[in-house]
């Protein structure tokens, strides 16, 4: 069986921006290949633009927030459970 392989360089990168829209700085996570695993950084505005620019990012709809939060509760609560077991 041949896996069809993507080069680091392909592989696409996300940016949630978790910071307020008039802050100083911009808080966002940074996620390359899976917007699920991610690191969290803090720069400068400009040099926010510049680094999206550079890395070419794809920022994260509400859609696939939505998908990263509810992988995160469920990696850190466990699968939810009905009220009989």
């Amino acid at each position: 069986m041949t896996q069809a392989t993507t080069s680091f360089e392909q592989m696409p990168r996300y940016v949630r921006v978790r910071s307020e829209p008039d802050a100083a700085f911009v808080e966002f996570d940074f996620a390359i290949g899976y917007p699920d695993l991610f690191v969290e950084l803090v720069l400068p505005r400009t040099a926010f633009a510049s680094f999206c620019a550079t890395n070419r990012v794809r920022h994260m709809d509400a859609a696939m927030a939505a998908a990263v939060d509810a992988d995160m509760q469920k990696w850190r609560y466990g699968e939810s459970r009905d009220a009989d077991d």
